[in-house]
């Protein structure tokens, strides 16, 4: 098993299928180039290979806010295949990211998780993560 970070309009696309099992609005034709367009603004991806084939993918950003005192890295995505969970590749990378997180100076790591995903909330409450605040949206 093997992390890093998805550079080249290849490595982006090898992840595109385990993506899309968490964002499946997105077009597969429309893909790289969504994902080109965030990386202008700061978005990263990095991925578990296994076999030479994508088993999970994460998307993420580093920023500061006001109220972390100091930089923190925001998990934007966090997918694994859903043929091949329960196998460490979900623990893989959210250790490879809070590494990066640290190595890159982060106080704190965040993401947010959809009211419906239990079994992945079973998985950050054994990773250590905790709930911390409510989020609030509305739709414009």
């Amino acid at each position: 098993m093997n992390v890093a970070e998805l550079r080249s309009d290849e490595e982006i696309l090898a992840a595109r299928d385990v993506m899309r099992q968490l964002r499946p609005d997105i077009a597969a034709e429309d893909y790289l180039a969504t994902v080109r367009r965030m990386m202008e603004g700061g978005y990263r991806q990095a991925a578990v290979f296994e076999d030479g084939e994508v088993r999970a993918v994460g998307g993420f950003r580093i920023f500061e806010m006001l109220y972390t005192g100091g930089p923190l890295m925001y998990v934007d995505d966090l997918s694994t295949d859903a043929r091949q969970r329960s196998r460490g590749h979900g623990r893989a990378l959210l250790d490879w990211l809070k590494e990066e997180a640290r190595a890159s100076g982060c106080v704190q790591l965040h993401l947010d998780s959809g009211v419906q995903r239990a079994q992945a909330h079973r998985f950050y409450f054994r990773e250590g993560l905790t709930v911390s605040s409510f989020h609030f949206r509305t739709d414009l």
